[in-house]
This record gives structure tokens, sequence and C-alpha cells, in this order.
């Protein structure tokens, strides 16, 4: 709706998908550039300047645009923003049958519109192939300029069901047990200038794996310091999941240092 009243291209970026993604996509109108995948900020990286218009929205398949974001997106299109780099959209996660409010999971802000000749995703081509997969996660966009924020809402479908989930951060945590091992985090260097609150969490992820109790430690994080109680069942499960991944993390890591030594 947004492409088609703003006259804007739908740009899809493919990986070799077999699920007959394109033939939809084409017969749609959209256009379609393909690239094996080898990192998430390596592929985005290499797909973000194709862009035939300057602003661009980056939107994953398991993204939605509400109504009242597209309303907002087309007035604020249609008009001008001298000196705005990017805007910061707010996700809401749908988990067993509904929205997480809190489990640190909600607001979940994150760049999405953003002039494209001013921005790039973070690579982490040091940590080589880790068998993660799409790393969306931890490469974040870097945008060269001040950033504003929409008021209204994406919704993400990500965890449609908790084998999904299990499946997706049984991938993550072999990339977060390479960052525990190699400290990669550290040489992050441009996000601690243009993005201080990610540097904020990212020093606080190095603190934390120094303590003992990762696992208890994450579910108390998300369940209690951040209100994940407040989501009833859903909340309660989510966050002892979280501790099951922190679990797998600092196994996984363990597991790499031995490997190592021998």
């Amino acid at each position: 709706m947004i492409a088609r009243e703003l006259g804007a291209e739908i740009l899809i970026a493919d990986s070799g998908s077999t699920d007959g993604t394109l033939e939809i996509v084409r017969s749609l109108g959209c256009r379609v550039i393909e690239r094996e995948y080898r990192t998430s900020g390596d592929f985005k990286n290499w797909a973000i300047p194709q862009a035939a218009n300057e602003w661009i929205l980056l939107l994953d398949a398991d993204e939605r645009i509400t109504p009242a974001l597209a309303a907002e997106l087309c007035a604020l299109l249609s008009g001008p923003s001298p000196g705005v780099a990017g805007f910061y959209v707010n996700r809401r996660f749908w988990f067993l049958d509904g929205w997480l409010l809190h489990c640190g999971y909600y607001p979940s802000w994150n760049v999405r519109l953003v002039r494209h000749r001013r921005c790039r995703f973070e690579r982490f081509d040091e940590m080589g192939d880790t068998g993660s997969g799409d790393n969306e996660v931890h490469e974040q966009v870097l945008v060269d300029g001040p950033a504003g924020h929409l008021r209204h809402e994406m919704e993400h479908y990500a965890f449609p069901r908790i084998d999904v989930w299990v499946e997706k951060h049984n991938r993550y945590s072999n990339w977060e047990a390479r960052l525990i091992v190699s400290k990669a985090d550290h040489r992050a260097d441009i996000t601690a200038i243009r993005l201080p609150a990610l540097a904020r969490k990212r020093r606080l992820k190095l603190l934390a794996a120094r303590l003992p109790f990762r696992p208890f430690l994450r579910f108390f994080y998300h369940y209690v310091l951040r209100a994940g109680f407040l989501d009833g069942y859903r909340g309660f499960v989510f966050c002892r999941l979280m501790g099951f991944y922190e679990f797998l993390s600092v196994a996984k890591a363990k597991e790499l240092r031995r490997s190592e030594s021998r």
C-alpha cells in the first residue's frame, strides 16, 4: 500500500529461496535481486545500495506494517525531513497467541526507515561461519546522522510457536558462544559512537559473562526486573526459554574452549 501510494518500488533481496517466494513477488510487480547468503550484515549491505529511492523501509518476511504505521509513513515520506538520516520503529512480538508487552522485549526500537546512502549494517566477519544463520538480532543498522522515532508500531511474528523459538535460538546460541570465546563485541567500534544505548547493552553483556549462575540470572532479569510476570503464562514460558538460551550459550562456549585447547 505504501509503495503504491508513493510510487515507490518493492525490492526483494533473496538468497536462494525454494518455497515459491520469487514467483509470488514477481507476479506482484516487485523487483528481485539475488545473491548467496553469507552473513546478515554482508547480505544487507549488498542489498541496501541497490534501492532506487533515497528512503528505504527495512522489512523482514516475518514483520507486518499496521495500518496506523502505514498512514504515518505515507505522511512522513510525502514531505521533507531535512537533516534526519533515519527513524526508529517500535516492534511488538507475537508469542503464544498474544503480544509480549514486557520481558525486556517491549518496547523494542530499531532503525528501519533510513536514507540508504547514510546507513549500513555492522559486520562481524571475523566471527567466521558459526552455523547460526541470520544474525539480525546481533548486527545492527548504523546511521550516519540524527534519527527520529515514529509514533506507531510494526508487528513481529518471529516466534509463532515454541518449536520455532527453540530452532532459532539453538542457532543463535552458536553465535553467542563464539562471542563469549572471542569477545568480538569489543570490536564494535562505530557502534559505541553512533548507538550509545547499544554499546551500554554490550558492555553489560561482557560484565555478565563473568557472573556465575547466568541461566538463572537471565530468567530473573527478564521475569522480575523487566516485569515478564505481567505477561502471565506467556511471559513465564518466554522468560524460562531465555534462561535456557543462556544455558545453551554458556555450555557451547565451554565446549568451544575445550575443543580449541585440544
